[in-house]
């Protein structure tokens, strides 16, 4: 263990660590805080309670199921190229030494010992297999808001208060599914910057640090969450739907 530790440079310790660290830490600031509250997400759940409720009084209900369709075509996309990159990293473990002979002509690029860059190539493999994970169940959970629309009440009964709890649940269910593919997206950025540290671990926690940035520019700060309005505030032409606190 020791001559291992030996082979591997300070930097490439410190990177990985430094990515675990900044992937978990953005995560339990926009996932799991009272901040959270204010952020685009929270914001386009105000916008799915009022969907599920303007659902119940239509008649005819396909274009609803139609933009459910949209979003999962989304997820499966994302779900087949986190899996096409799967297959590539495992493929890239069986030619190795090809692979890093391409990467030890660019001049830039910092000598890493063998037991090294594998680890690097199953960082990526970890990385995308998780996004698969998280794309595939939002993608589930999507089917199941299907499901709900289907199975909603008349437009006749869509004032009564089991069909405004009925609503509740189908927009619930609607936002843990988009929850779920925003974190596999934000995996997806996380995953871009991985690939950095194939050329150096110092290019790698900078872009790591970058993405957090980014992250979170377009969560809390972004001109469409400006645009769509703060939490809390009214939803444009809905004034009788107030948001849940």
């Amino acid at each position: 263990m020791q001559e291992l530790l030996a082979t591997i440079g300070w930097a490439d310790l410190l990177a990985p660590i430094f990515f675990v660290l900044c992937w978990a830490g953005y995560a339990a600031v926009a996932d799991g805080t009272p901040g959270s509250r204010s952020s685009l997400m929270s914001r386009m759940h105000e916008y799915r309670r009022l969907w599920m409720r303007r659902m119940l009084t239509r008649e005819n209900r396909i274009p609803d199921l139609q933009v459910l369709l949209v979003l999962t075509q989304s997820n499966a996309f994302f779900a087949s190229s986190a899996v096409l990159i799967v297959g590539g990293c495992l493929a890239i473990l069986g030619a190795r030494e090809q692979a890093m002979q391409v990467l030890a002509d660019f001049p830039f690029v910092a000598h890493t010992p063998l037991v090294v860059w594998e680890l690097k190539v199953l960082l990526l493999v970890v990385v995308f297999v998780y996004a698969f994970f998280k794309f595939t169940w939002s993608l589930r959970q999507f089917n199941y808001v299907a499901i709900l629309i289907g199975g909603a009440p008349p437009p006749a009964r869509a004032a009564s208060t089991e069909s405004l709890t009925y609503a509740e649940s189908a927009a619930a269910v609607a936002s843990r599914a988009a929850e779920h593919f925003n974190k596999a997206m934000r995996t997806f950025y996380f995953g871009l910057a991985a690939l950095s540290w194939f050329l150096q671990p110092f290019l790698f926690m900078v872009l790591t640090a970058l993405v957090v940035l980014v992250a979170y520019r377009r969560e809390f700060k972004s001109h469409t969450l400006t645009a769509v309005g703060r939490v809390g505030e009214a939803v444009p032409g809905a004034p009788e739907l107030s948001p849940r606190p």
